[in-house]
């Protein structure tokens, strides 16, 4: 009998932030698939492997904020690595992006690459490719994800700052 192995992958992380943003339970997968351009089989296993994680609750409706929050601190780095790359035309991302760039001036811009942007910065990747159509949609999920890649790329400073953000906007979002 050959057993399931439950392994994250980036899109977790895209579909755990963008139930925080809703701050709902009651939301639905075919809801969260239109709104974040991924098929409902793909939502549907996502949520499955957020359950065995423990990163969702057993019903799959609610995000366990707290492991969710050790995971993006101290894993994701490590698990959905990034370094920034070409220069390109794109959507700002990482303290680039609100809110960090209300609090952090830097001379580099990192963007996620997306044809109809307005600003020219080295390329990060986005942790799934549809997440710069469906942050087009949703301020909250934008600056989730922006803090998100922050802790992906970001110097000690810049993480640190960006986990006091998440932290708070998760406790707003309760």
């Amino acid at each position: 009998m050959r057993q399931i192995q439950y392994t994250m992958k980036p899109q977790d992380v895209v579909i755990l932030l963008k139930i925080i943003a809703w701050n709902n339970n009651n939301w639905q997968q075919s809801a969260l698939a239109d709104a974040l351009k991924i098929s409902q089989s793909e939502i549907s296993q996502s949520v499955a492997r957020s359950k065995y994680s423990g990163l969702l609750d057993t019903d799959g409706k609610k995000v366990m904020r707290l492991g969710f929050i050790d995971f993006l601190q101290y894993g994701l780095s490590y698990v959905f690595p990034q370094r920034p790359g070409a220069l390109v035309r794109g959507i700002p991302t990482a303290h680039s992006a609100p809110p960090l760039s209300a609090l952090i001036n830097s001379s580099e811009i990192y963007v996620w690459p997306y044809a109809k942007g307005t600003v020219r910065g080295q390329t990060i990747g986005p942790l799934y490719p549809s997440v710069v159509k469906a942050v087009i949609e949703d301020e909250k999920l934008y600056q989730l994800l922006a803090l998100t890649d922050a802790l992906r790329v970001g110097k000690v400073r810049e993480k640190n700052i960006a986990i006091k953000e998440l932290k708070n906007k998760f406790q707003n979002e309760l």
